[in-house]
């Protein structure tokens, strides 16, 4: 059985999936790039012990959700800045590429961003990350037909509002 690639081969392979997954999840692309920037910090703690049949992508989006409930935890357990006095708002320094496509990204995000948390994290750890049902099921909890089911409403819903096609 080969053994593990080295670990910035993963960082460029799987990279833009974990961004797509805490984008989705997280309300704001500071927090997204934080809980990156922790996903893979964690992820290369943990590389050498790692078993070499593992399925790295989901092992990554495994990570990044934890780092995800992290940045939200300590988010609700911060206080709230008053958006009247608040200055020196930090923006994402990872600018795309392509503003067409960013603009498509900011309206998925965004609408997704909107769905109810269960069918948020359903869709993002699904859809965005590629965990199966039963993986999905065993993150957020409940059955794989509940992860399932959530995913499932939160798709009919990016699709009425235009931000799933």
């Amino acid at each position: 059985m080969p053994g593990l690639p080295p670990f910035d081969r993963v960082v460029r392979e799987h990279g833009a999936v974990v961004l797509r997954v805490c984008r989705a999840v997280l309300s704001g692309d500071a927090e997204a790039d934080d809980a990156w920037q922790e996903t893979f910090l964690a992820a290369m703690r943990a590389y050498p012990g790692l078993d070499p049949g593992t399925n790295l992508q989901a092992w990554l989006v495994t990570v990044a959700h934890r780092k995800a409930l992290d940045v939200v935890r300590a988010r609700d357990r911060r206080p709230l800045v008053d958006p009247r006095t608040h200055e020196g708002a930090t923006t994402s320094a990872a600018a795309p590429e392509d503003p067409a496509r960013a603009a498509e990204d900011r309206v998925l995000r965004d609408a997704v961003a909107a769905l109810p948390e269960r069918q948020r994290w359903a869709v993002a750890l699904h859809h965005l990350g590629g965990l199966s049902w039963a993986e999905v099921a065993a993150l957020v909890g409940g059955t794989e037909q509940a992860a399932r089911r959530a995913g499932a409403d939160g798709v009919a819903a990016l699709r009425r509002t235009g931000g799933w096609r």
